[in-house]
């Protein structure tokens, strides 16, 4: 792959994986980041334009200066429980802010528009395996925003707008070389969370609700690596550069297809740690649904996309993040 790419969020956990990605296949990511989240650290494989993208003045000027003819969009924020105690912040920041890109990609003839969202826009599963004909029916305003981005980009593939929303399940590891893996603050990410709990390095773990309608009453999910999912974002550019003339827009779920429940997680933590994790029971997260795994046979058949580490290298590499970050 080659050219210029504009990646929204790139000094973020995802976007700093994908601007790697990018930067291997010969593609130049122009990261655009408020840093309110991510880190200048993270930013490695090109230039940081440091501001927002609800800013149109400065989108234009971006556009003008570096002439990106695709998108990869994963600014945002990301927390469940923070968006249903405050949903017009989230509504805003996510999906306004997101529909000023989009009239941007428009206006400057973006060939391609890679989206970030996720497997919380299904809400409550009704299908053991959640593929992208489920009902769209998110039950937080974090999905919600995401679900109003995907409305959005579908209208803008009747003015020509090529784009792919990937929607993700858990988001795991870290980088195989070292130099880029999950840094958020406060942290509230499961696989995290667990390794600082086993090495010492942060407190007992919160298992948030052991009364779910799953096997073990926690919930269940289905974890991806983080460099899966960043190759997954250079398939879907290759497929929009392929695709015929014209707007489309299609979803597809990024997962592992299996799913594993908290407990689970944390027994498997524990034992590639080499000591349990401690944690204790506390109540449900709002917000939550019971189970979330995906169907990923859409990604594979169309974008030619299968992940390929699996749980036990995802806490591997966690582990091996955290204790580099804790030296």
């Amino acid at each position: 792959m080659s050219g210029t790419v504009l990646v929204t969020g790139g000094a973020g956990y995802i976007g700093s994986h994908v601007c790697k990605t990018l930067a291997e296949s010969g593609a130049l990511p122009i990261c655009l980041d408020t840093l309110e989240k991510g880190h200048e650290w993270a930013v490695r494989w090109g230039p940081l334009e440091r501001g927002d993208v609800g800013d149109v003045r400065l989108l234009d000027e971006l556009f003008d200066r570096h002439k990106p003819r695709t998108i990869v969009h994963l600014a945002g924020y990301i927390e469940v429980g923070e968006s249903v105690a405050q949903p017009e912040r989230y509504l805003h920041n996510n999906a306004t802010k997101t529909e000023a890109l989009i009239a941007a990609a428009l206006r400057h003839g973006v060939e391609g528009f890679v989206f970030s969202s996720t497997c919380a826009v299904y809400g409550l599963p009704q299908t053991a395996l959640l593929a992208e004909t489920h009902p769209i029916a998110p039950i937080s305003p974090y999905a919600e925003s995401k679900a109003r981005v995907e409305r959005a980009l579908a209208q803008a593939a009747t003015q020509g707008l090529r784009s792919a929303a990937l929607r993700y399940f858990n988001a795991t590891g870290a980088d195989a070389g070292g130099e880029i893996g999950e840094a958020h603050s406060p942290e509230s990410h499961l696989l995290p969370l667990a390794a600082d709990a086993a090495l010492g390095l942060g407190p007992e773990l919160t298992l948030l609700g052991t009364d779910y309608d799953t096997p073990d009453g926690s919930c269940v999910r289905d974890f991806v690596h983080v460099t899966d999912l960043a190759q997954a974002h250079m398939r879907a550019l290759a497929w929009l550069a392929q695709a015929p003339a014209g707007g489309l827009h299609e979803a597809f779920n990024l997962g592992s297809g299996s799913g594993f429940s908290v407990k689970q997680v944390l027994a498997e933590t524990g034992r590639i740690a080499g000591r349990p994790v401690p944690h204790r029971i506390g109540p449900r997260r709002a917000g939550d649904s019971p189970r979330l795994v995906g169907d990923i046979a859409k990604a594979g058949r169309v974008l030619g996309w299968r992940p390929t580490r699996d749980l036990a290298v995802q806490i591997e590499d966690t582990l091996r993040w955290r204790r580099q970050m804790a030296r």
